[in-house]
């Protein structure tokens, strides 16, 4: 499922750092996560394919009841820093920043490019992601660091 979320972003050029769960996973995370995070460029002509591809996966927002008023526009993603939203593809978290991070630009600084099956794309690196874990300070992602640190001792190790 994430893999061919992730090479339709790639495949409409749109701009933007995986984060989260998914991110956690490629480094050698064992946990499961059931969304894909993303910190995406906040450029008009990066949120206008963002817009365009999220209509075509039937985005709406996760946890609201089916047949509201919805509209997935620029000015929904200007006022809404975190939209967490259900698709036809799964479901998707979208941030124009990051806990402990930063901005997309600062994200894509702590990036690295990494490729699941033949699409490649960037994600944060082990350490920009301890960082982003460490400032969001919910029970799970506490619980989520000492996994994520014991990886990095390992690494370090190696």
């Amino acid at each position: 499922m994430f893999e061919s979320m992730l090479a339709a972003l790639v495949a409409h050029d749109i701009r933007f750092v995986l984060i989260g769960g998914v991110a956690a996973t490629i480094h050698g995370s064992a946990r499961f996560t059931n969304d894909i995070d993303l910190c995406y460029d906040t450029a008009p002509d990066n949120v206008d394919r963002l817009i365009a591809l999220l209509t075509e996966w039937q985005a709406y927002l996760r946890g609201i009841e089916p047949g509201l008023p919805f509209v997935l526009d620029r000015r929904t993603f200007r006022t809404t820093p975190v939209l967490t939203l259900t698709s036809t593809m799964g479901a998707i978290d979208l941030l124009d920043q990051v806990p402990g991070v930063g901005t997309y630009r600062e994200a894509l600084t702590g990036s690295e490019a990494v490729r699941i099956g033949t699409t490649e794309f960037r994600a944060l690196t082990l350490d920009a992601l301890i960082a982003s874990k460490r400032a969001v300070r919910r029970k799970k992602d506490v619980e989520h660091l000492i996994e994520l640190e014991a990886i990095r001792a390992l690494r370090e190790l190696g």
